[in-house]
């Protein structure tokens, strides 16, 4: 499985976004890769119109373009979105994917933390999400759900033997620290294999948001199922095609060296 990690800066235009979103999914298309993954609010950044504004149904103009984006490419696409909240005026903070599998999922830990409150403007989900690409079972989670063991234990429970994250990560002091480490040991707790995509830091393109929105510090990165880092990108945009199938495999030797999910008491 060759998977793209697209870092990408989103800006306040769903659909400007749709073309970053088309021009990196040919680019992955064309280095061989069959899953897409890009960051979290990748339709609208943090900090730009009301969010509620900008949402859309699954069923919308903006998520069939996504999948006619995937189908035209021949992969799978995961992408961050906002789609309208059972309460008028809020949204869910949804992860969209695409192409020979389909299913979203609503983002269940909100950022209410650091001084932002993603409540006020968003309902958390309340289902997980794993699906079948390929033969893998895949797990999703988003941003700050990574600070969250449980969630990631209830995926492996599921039978994930990767969990792709999609971020929108805060930037300020430490919190490239807590990145590393989280997305680490959430793989390292689990035994799986953990793809996390962040934004890229809009700073390096020039835009300096300056308004406490959580809109990306990049260090997107591939993690073994043994909790090493396979790959650590930097802070800018970039989009790299990974190919995941020896670290997939390694996983069932991890979970008989280490067999943390097998020896796991449930309290």
């Amino acid at each position: 499985m060759r998977i793209a990690l697209a870092q990408v800066v989103a800006g306040s235009d769903p659909l400007e976004n749709l073309s970053i979103i088309a021009r990196e999914t040919a680019r992955a298309a064309a280095d061989g890769a069959t899953l897409v993954v890009f960051p979290e609010a990748v339709m609208c950044r943090f900090a730009g119109p009301d969010l509620a504004e900008v949402a859309q149904p699954l069923d919308g103009a903006w998520a069939d373009e996504v999948r006619r984006i995937a189908r035209e490419a021949g992969v799978t696409v995961v992408v961050g979105m906002f789609t309208p909240a059972a309460t008028p005026g809020r949204v869910r903070n949804t992860l969209l994917v695409a192409g020979a599998a389909e299913t979203a999922y609503d983002k269940i830990h909100l950022y209410d933390a650091f001084g932002y409150r993603e409540s006020d403007a968003v309902e958390p989900g309340a289902r997980r999400v794993v699906f079948d690409l390929n033969g893998v079972r895949i797990g999703v989670a988003t941003c700050y759900d990574v600070r969250f063991p449980a969630l990631f234990r209830a995926l492996a429970d599921d039978g994930a033997q990767l969990v792709l994250v999609a971020a929108s990560w805060g930037s300020g002091p430490g919190k490239r620290e807590h990145w590393e480490l989280l997305t680490r040991a959430r793989a390292l707790d689990t035994t799986t294999v953990v793809v996390a995509v962040g934004q890229a830091d809009p700073r390096t393109t020039g835009r300096d948001d300056g308004v406490g929105a959580p809109t990306g510090i990049g260090y997107s990165a591939v993690v073994a199922a043994d909790g090493a880092d396979l790959l650590r990108l930097g802070d800018a945009p970039e989009t790299r095609v990974v190919d995941v199938s020896v670290a997939l495999a390694a996983v069932a030797d991890v979970r008989a060296k280490i067999p943390v999910l097998a020896n796991a008491r449930r309290f």
